[in-house]
């Protein structure tokens, strides 16, 4: 796997200083596009989901909401170069939820690397040294990012005008973003044709529609898909959209436009969003 490893919180070791005593918490997690991807709590939830069969289930089993539990299966299958959990839909048992044999692949390289941290750390307790950038280095490694959409992929074609520049990328077979960019941004990020990058929407930013057929929008984004969750609430709605090749984005919308639109499961769909508002990364 390319993910590099990240350490925050679960294992600690004890740092006595001049000033006061400092507490150093660590865990693994799987890193993908400066985005933590797989950590314990997720690899949790991906076990449950295997014994159980059922995101609902499983989401109890760990402690977290059924919505909490869609969006963490979103985020690392988007973010996986192969999906992790899989729909079954049909069958006798009416369909449920299983992990791919991506997934439980993951599992058992999960738990190599988090034996070998455990003992890393045993070694490492007693033998730390300098201790005044730790906070600030911790604060660092710690950051998160809000926006719930964020994608991996290659960067496609770059076409730059006077003060602004149009960036493809390519996060699946046929599946592209476009993000506006100022000129600075891609000298600053040093973006180039062919490299990988990571493209991140605000749910808040994208519009759901349907029967566009011939319709002109000024979005530079309008990609098809197909509704795999509705979560309702009073005031606003989660829409999640399969946009192929494993990719789900998700979009909040008024419960009100959820109901005039009678949106339902299974119903093919568009997310539209304006270029300008997909943020770029690199690793």
């Amino acid at each position: 796997m390319k993910e590099s490893f990240h350490n925050e919180q679960q294992r600690s070791c004890r740092v006595k200083c001049k000033k006061e005593e400092i507490g150093l918490e660590a865990s693994i997690w799987f890193q993908k596009a400066q985005n933590k991807f797989l950590g314990g709590d997720r690899i949790a939830l991906l076990e449950k989901i295997h014994e159980l069969g059922s995101i609902n289930s499983a989401a109890k089993a760990v402690g977290i909401s059924y919505k909490t539990a869609w969006h963490l299966v979103n985020m690392v299958n988007n973010l996986s170069e192969k999906p992790l959990v899989d729909r079954v839909t049909g069958g006798k048992g009416g369909g449920g939820t299983v992990l791919t044999k991506e997934g439980k692949k993951v599992i058992e390289q999960f738990r190599v690397v988090q034996e070998e941290h455990r003992k890393f750390l045993q070694n490492l307790e007693g033998r730390l040294g300098e201790t005044n950038n730790l906070y600030q280095f911790l604060r660092m490694i710690s950051m998160k990012i809000s926006a719930r959409n964020v994608f991996s992929g290659t960067i496609e074609k770059i076409t730059k005008g006077s003060v602004n520049a149009e960036v493809i990328l390519l996060i699946g077979a046929e599946t592209r973003i476009v993000s506006v960019i100022t000129n600075g941004a891609v000298d600053n990020l040093s973006l180039k044709e062919g490299m990988n990058a990571y493209a991140i929407i605000k749910s808040s930013s994208i519009i759901i529609a349907q029967e566009l057929y011939d319709a002109k929008l000024s979005a530079r984004n309008v990609i098809p898909g197909k509704i795999s969750k509705l979560i309702e609430g009073p005031v606003s709605t989660e829409v999640d959209v399969e946009i192929g090749g494993g990719n789900v984005i998700s979009a909040i919308i008024t419960h009100g436009s959820s109901e005039k639109l009678a949106l339902k499961e299974g119903d093919h769909t568009c997310a539209v969003f304006k270029a300008s508002s997909v943020i770029l990364g690199i690793n």
